[in-house]
């Protein structure tokens, strides 16, 4: 054999060898699965004070995002080992001013979220019982670690990732990306004169714009947290063209945030996901599991132009790297 063909054999061979390990590397990572587990205040539905997800990597890594006041504090049963917390802004349906005691507590439109949590809120009292990351950006790393502190916590704990950056926590990639919206600290969350002077006042104090979320995960998928925001241009430019979000959870909710048509608008048209996981509805969107007909839910299942996943709470599914539900959908 002339040495020119036993060279383009061997090239031939490292070749075939390369396409054989990077397809068995697909199967392999096409094998992990994301887990999103909603925690709501009603098993089984998804109701109008629905926020709290917990997101799990395939290697272990759990992340709860926006805990609000659907999370019965650090001693809920549902939230086993918890990482990292995400906090898309302070508004207390996110952060958690007050919450449930246990779940199925009250209506699932209206539901019992009395517990109050204030001045420190439910995610900082997670963030202390579970020594879990409070990852965030704008302003906010600063008041999460005075609050951690305060509790008894460990201030390292907050940590910043601002637009454009990226920080890697327990193997998940993290960025914040801009959100259109508002991000006022109430006075409520606040002690002493300055507390007194925003109250009377009618403001709160600033800790910088809101933000959504970016998450690749180690499988590969790529995860969009919009918060509550509206429509914006990042939405196409940053979220879908730098990032390429696959997997996309969707505010729907009208008048405090994006409506199910401009929600529909966000994800056929500037983000354009494989996939779409509803959130914020601000109403009792199921019963029995079901979407109920004349919810906002349904009209924005009926628009998208792709899978629309509904957070029914308790209920766990799973996202492959490029955003298949393999289960529990």
């Amino acid at each position: 054999m002339s040495q020119g063909i036993f060279r383009n054999t061997l090239a031939v061979a490292g070749a075939s060898a390369c396409l054989l390990l990077g397809a068995a590397m697909s199967v392999h990572a096409d094998g992990q699965v994301v887990k999103v587990t909603p925690l709501g205040s009603h098993d089984g539905e998804f109701c109008s004070r629905d926020r709290a997800l917990v997101l799990e990597d395939p290697n272990g890594t759990r992340i709860l995002y926006d805990a609000g006041r659907t999370v019965a504090g650090p001693d809920d049963p549902r939230l086993g080992r918890i990482d990292v917390i995400l906090v898309s802004h302070m508004h207390g349906d996110h952060v958690g001013d007050q919450r449930i005691s246990e779940t199925n507590q009250g209506s699932c439109a209206s539901p019992n979220t009395g517990v109050s949590t204030l001045p420190q809120s439910n995610t900082v009292d997670i963030a202390v019982k579970t020594n879990a990351k409070i990852v965030t950006g704008s302003e906010m790393p600063a008041f999460f670690a005075a609050k951690l502190k305060a509790a008894g916590g460990d201030p390292e704990n907050s940590m910043l990732v601002r637009f454009g950056g990226e920080r890697e926590v327990g193997g998940v990639a993290v960025t914040t990306v801009p959100a259109v919206h508002s991000n006022g600290v109430a006075p409520s969350f606040l002690t002493g004169p300055l507390a007194e002077h925003l109250k009377a006042a009618g403001v709160g104090a600033s800790v910088g714009p809101p933000t959504g979320y970016v998450l690749t995960f180690s499988n590969g998928l790529v995860v969009y947290l919009s918060g509550d925001t509206g429509i914006t241009a990042e939405q196409k430019l940053v979220v879908n063209e730098h990032y390429g979000a696959d997997l996309v959870v969707m505010n729907i909710g009208d008048t405090f945030t994006t409506g199910p048509k401009e929600a529909a608008y966000v994800v056929n048209d500037l983000v354009r996901p494989k996939a779409v996981i509803a959130s914020h509805a601000n109403e009792a969107a199921t019963e029995n599991g079901a979407v109920q007909e004349g919810t906002r839910t349904e009209q924005f299942i009926g628009l998208a132009s792709m899978p629309v996943h509904i957070p029914l709470s308790g209920k766990t599914m799973s996202f492959d790297s490029k955003a298949r539900c393999t289960e529990g959908c």
